[in-house]
């Protein structure tokens, strides 16, 4: 087989991301390739950017765009099916996936003044489960202001992500960082390891772990009195109301670095009648009252609550991810990665809706190319 040259010139009307992808190690062997990695990924990042969900989507969406793309490209042909198929699978999915996390976490960085929040979060790809085996586990740190996925990782199957925590944010700098996450990872030496690097965490403490659950509910919350928040929404045929309490506990909760705690109690009235339902939660955090009021500290639970919608919702009915039956090799992680890729790109460009986004740039070939140019790295 030989190699078919991308055209002079052609790659260099296109920036930004693209230059990213070179930065990808290549698993194929020099003989033979007719396209770099960085054209095969920036290709399949357009076609996942107009609704592909599969290799072969991802294969007739390159096809049919021929021309439009291959000329910004300056390669001769798309790549067909087989390619994208080969190359995914063999890739280093986790070395695309630090590759895109620090590209993420330079172009989200915050305003000054301003305190990045990350929430981390699991997700199982259901589709990727292969008989025995169960399905790709993935633990993600999510930007809670931008909606962007500043890094993934695999999660062991013989483990949990207990541990896969410190993998995934190694590669982040931390200091002044607030870390959110549920209550699996309300783990001593996870507060301990977020501190030491120089973050914060707001954790939640559930039932499944009474001994710090007792030592919450046992706070005199009746005599907090001057650090409470009340808000009251109404949505989803209910009224909600919900009325946060923190206090300090510098001595006494047997919680490496806890200076505060919160507890936040739910009041939900259906708008229609009925009996109303109240449910109370609790957080521990390192972040001390002069740097953040209740008020704010509920802010970064819902925060954390809404990765729910921002990004396990969005890849699960937008991207149809655990319809997905792709489960060779690493390919499922990569195809996550990507979806990743597009919900960021889309909502880096101003799209607020993804799902009328995809549309968008699949009603044009040109456009998901075009819409990646405009990212600078």
């Amino acid at each position: 087989m030989c190699t078919v040259p991308d055209r002079p010139g052609g790659r260099g009307a296109v920036s930004g991301l693209v230059e990213v992808f070179d930065r990808v190690p290549d698993p194929r062997k020099p003989r033979g390739r007719r396209h770099s990695l960085a054209v095969v990924l920036t290709l399949a990042t357009c076609a996942v950017l107009a609704g592909a969900r599969s290799f072969t989507a991802i294969g007739e969406w390159a096809a049919d765009a021929g021309l439009a793309v291959a000329d910004l490209l300056g390669i001769v042909r798309v790549p067909d099916t087989s390619t994208f198929r080969r190359v995914f699978t063999a890739l280093d999915a986790d070395a695309l996936d630090t590759v895109l996390g620090a590209w993420a976490t330079a172009v989200t960085s915050p305003a000054a003044g301003m305190q990045r929040r990350v929430a981390v979060d699991g997700k199982t790809v259901r589709g990727s489960r292969a008989g025995d085996s169960p399905g790709r586990h993935l633990l993600a740190a999510l930007d809670h202001d931008t909606g962007v996925v500043l890094g993934q990782v695999a999660v062991d199957a013989k483990t949990n992500e207990i541990p896969t925590l410190p993998v995934l944010l190694a590669g982040l700098d931390l200091t002044g960082v607030i870390v959110t996450a549920d209550a699996l990872h309300t783990q001593t030496e996870t507060a301990r390891w977020l501190v030491g690097r120089g973050a914060h965490y707001v954790l939640t403490v559930k039932a499944n772990q009474p001994s710090q659950y007792a030592q919450l509910a046992a706070l005199p919350w009746g005599q907090v009195r001057t650090t409470t928040a009340r808000t009251v929404e109404r949505g989803h045929g209910r009224c909600e109301r919900r009325t946060v309490k923190a206090t300090e506990v510098r001595a006494g909760l047997l919680f490496p670095h806890a200076v505060q705690a919160v507890r936040i109690t739910r009041r939900r009235q259906p708008l229609t009648g009925g009996p109303a339902e109240t449910e109370v939660a609790y957080l521990i955090t390192s972040v001390a009252t002069h740097q953040a009021s209740p008020s704010q500290l509920a802010a970064f639970a819902r925060e954390h609550w809404h990765v729910e919608n921002r990004l396990r919702w969005v890849r699960d009915v937008t991207f149809g991810e655990d319809l997905s039956q792709i489960r060779t090799g690493h390919a499922p992680q990569v195809m996550a990665s990507l979806r990743n890729l597009a919900i960021a790109i889309l909502r880096l460009t101003g799209v607020t809706n993804i799902a009328a986004g995809t549309r968008h740039h699949a009603r044009r070939p040109e456009r998901p190319l075009q819409t990646i140019m405009k990212l600078a790295c």
